[in-house]
């Protein structure tokens, strides 16, 4: 099934965001074999040269690595994984509170929102 892309970015930076979160979720395990860029690309819908960019991103990022006849893995590099989980819940967050902050709520306002919902979502797994 293709991937859904919104107009408001390039594609590339799309599928990197795509991969990188597939990635940190455990879609994909360390030292996991990347499917082909052809694979990637067929699936996403998207041009191989666009997901060959996009690949790239991500080695030079060193989330992925490649072995030159056995194509790309994903990094053992913990540590590493670990260091851009963090990153990105920290854009994450710096966005939601920006926002809220922008809507009017205080500091306190969010802790509390926040606390309520994972209360609320808790409650919700436990049925």
């Amino acid at each position: 099934m293709a991937w859904e892309f919104k107009n408001d970015r390039p594609i590339y930076a799309q599928i990197l965001e795509h991969m990188e979160l597939d990635i940190l979720s455990g879609k994909y395990s360390p030292g996991e074999k990347v499917p082909s860029v052809r694979e990637l690309a067929a699936d996403a819908a998207v041009n191989p040269n666009t997901m060959q960019r996009a690949m790239v991103e991500l080695e030079r990022r060193g989330l992925v690595y490649t072995e030159r006849t056995n194509g790309r893995f994903i990094t053992e590099n913990m540590d590493m994984l670990q260091d851009v989980k963090r990153r990105i819940a920290e854009e994450y967050i710096g966005e939601f509170v920006d926002k809220m902050k922008k809507i009017g709520y205080s500091e306190e306002e969010v802790k509390n929102l926040m606390q309520n919902h994972m209360n609320y979502e808790r409650n919700e797994e436990n049925g």
